[in-house]
């Protein structure tokens, strides 16, 4: 049973199917041809895959970001953002990488971010002066802290996957992980700009006074901190909160920014469902799939195996970064959580690794093969959204792919920085 999920699935992905309908045809069939195993089984599991409260919290933040950008979010980010550091050496570069860590509270998507204000943001680069490719390549690689800073979708999904964390102890494990990327980033930028000589652009920048413009982004950047400070005081539950986001987004975009028009609903809700419908269909055959592993006795064979290597800790660690970086070269983060956790956590777990740290690990390794070649996601909607062919864009993303493998190292072999502030604020897990 085991054997034939994985031969019919690898096979299905190397024709290009999409993953969603790989995993179901891969169980359907598994199941098909396993004697007494009726199919309505997998029927079963497709829908107890979505029968869970938290999972409402998708797209209510979906729909939080939708009314966000409505309400011209991205534009009041990058004025702020493009004033504050746009008069350094790279400015722009800094301007780019610093609205899309602004918009990561907001989105919790790394696509999002990219094809929305990352698209915006290599227009501005490119008419600075900046290569395309060299822009493109920078804010494919930023894009990755979408997921990372909270509120995340993955870190929702991760949380229904292994029982041992929450949902409010991930998005607060992500923040100094999420920032360290940024900064690291910054600092990349700042060498190649220093080396190509790409100066600050002042006539790009938005003339008005420093305090107005942080008063306007004010709105847009109180919403994280509405999020995990309601849910840390105990005001709403992860998902209320996502509720909660929908209705501040609305208020502010339609009463405080005014851009956000009764009759841009339709579309904005037309694209949440979009969105959602296809997450949520990831999310149960992903179910599915991982039922019939669990079936097969995978994760119990595979830990078996690992445990016979007698790995000390820190070889297991670099093992597991080995393997989470290619599965997440050819499978998308969310497929690739609901995979490869039930496996591996029980791995973690009997290691000793704290549970925050090993998931912080494991969502900051699938999340970077999407800008690892040849088939990173974030590389195809980056190189279609700023019309720059992959081969230019991967070779000017090199020293930050160093960059964020430094402090993928950092975080697995630094527990602390992941569970640092969810300590302090009293969360173990």
């Amino acid at each position: 049973m085991s054997a034939i999920l994985g031969f019919v699935f690898v096979g299905l992905m190397a024709i290009g199917a999409p993953i969603a309908f790989a995993m179901l045809i891969a169980g359907l069939v598994a199941v098909w041809l396993k004697p007494g195993m009726p199919a309505l089984v997998v029927m079963q599991n497709l829908f107890s895959g979505l029968d869970s409260f938290p999972l409402l919290a998708i797209p209510f933040f979906i729909l939080a970001a939708e009314l966000m950008s409505g309400g011209a979010l991205t534009d009041v980010l990058l004025k702020f953002a493009a004033r504050l550091v746009g008069m350094r050496r790279g400015g722009l570069g800094h301007a780019n990488i610093l609205t899309l860590t602004f918009f990561s509270g907001i989105s919790g998507s790394a696509l999002a971010d990219a094809a929305g204000p990352g698209a915006m943001l290599i227009k501005m680069m490119r008419k600075a002066g900046y290569k395309d490719a060299y822009a493109a390549a920078l804010t494919a690689s930023t894009a990755i802290v979408g997921p990372i800073i909270p509120p995340s979708i993955i870190m929702i999904v991760y949380a229904l996957t292994d029982n041992s964390v929450t949902i409010t102890g991930l998005f607060l494990a992500g923040v100094i992980p999420g920032l360290l990327i940024a900064v690291s980033l910054a600092i990349v930028n700042h060498w190649v700009s220093v080396r190509r000589d790409y100066r600050s652009s002042p006539e790009m920048l938005d003339p008005a006074p420093m305090w107005l413009l942080f008063w306007r982004a004010l709105p847009a950047l109180l919403l994280p901190g509405i999020i995990l400070g309601g849910i840390h005081l105990g005001i709403f539950t992860p998902t209320e909160a996502s509720a909660a986001a929908v209705l501040y987004a609305l208020l502010v975009g339609r009463f405080v920014y005014g851009t956000l028009r009764w009759d841009m609903l339709p579309a904005i809700l037309f694209r949440t469902a979009l969105m959602t419908a296809s997450i949520l269909f990831i999310v149960a055959t992903s179910a599915v799939f991982a039922w019939v592993l669990t079936v097969g006795q995978i994760p119990q064979e595979v830990a078996g195996w690992i445990a016979g290597m007698n790995l000390s800790p820190v070889e297991l660690l670099i093992a597991i970064n080995v393997l989470l970086l290619l599965v997440g070269i050819f499978i998308e983060p969310l497929p690739g959580v609901m995979i490869m956790v039930p496996i591996l956590a029980p791995l973690a777990d009997a290691a000793g690794f704290h549970p925050l740290h090993f998931a912080i690990v494991v969502i900051v390794n699938l999340t970077l093969g999407m800008v690892t070649p040849p088939v990173g996601g974030l590389l195809f909607v980056t190189s279609v959204v700023s019309g720059v062919k992959m081969g230019p864009m991967v070779r000017e993303m090199r020293p930050m792919l160093l960059a964020l493998f430094i402090v993928l190292m950092l975080l697995t072999f630094v527990p602390l920085i992941s569970t640092w502030l969810p300590g302090v604020l009293g969360y173990r897990n």
